[in-house]
C-alpha cells in the first residue's frame, strides 16, 4: 500500500476553496471599514471583525447557501435568525443609520 507524500494536516480542495472565500471575505470587510470616516468607529468594528473571525476560526459547519436578497433582508434587520452574526449587523445597521 502507498502512502501519501503530503503532510497530515493539508487541507482538501474543498477546504482550501473554502478557506480562499473566508479570507476574500476577511479582506472584503476590512476594505469597507476602511472607509468609516470616524476613527472609533472604524477602530471597534476592526476589533470586532478580527475578533469574530478568530472565535469561528475552528468552525466547520457551513450554513445553507442564501440568496444575495436574503442577505440583504438579514443585514437590515428584517429578518430574524438565531445566529449572533445577524443580531451583531442589526445592531451596527441601527446604531448608524438615521
Amino acid at each position: 500500500m502507498a502512502t501519501s507524500r503530503l503532510p497530515p494536516a493539508t487541507l482538501t480542495l474543498k477546504q482550501f476553496l473554502r478557506r480562499q472565500q473566508v479570507l476574500l471575505l476577511y479582506r472584503r470587510i476590512l476594505q469597507a471599514i476602511r472607509q468609516v470616516p470616524n476613527d472609533s468607529d472604524r477602530k471597534y468594528l476592526k476589533d470586532w471583525a478580527r475578533e469574530e473571525f478568530k472565535r469561528n476560526k475552528s468552525a466547520t459547519e457551513e450554513a445553507p447557501p442564501t440568496t444575495e436578497a436574503q442577505d440583504l433582508e438579514e443585514a437590515r434587520g428584517t429578518v430574524t435568525t438565531g445566529g449572533v452574526y445577524s443580531s451583531r449587523v442589526r445592531e451596527f445597521s441601527v446604531g448608524l443609520v438615521p
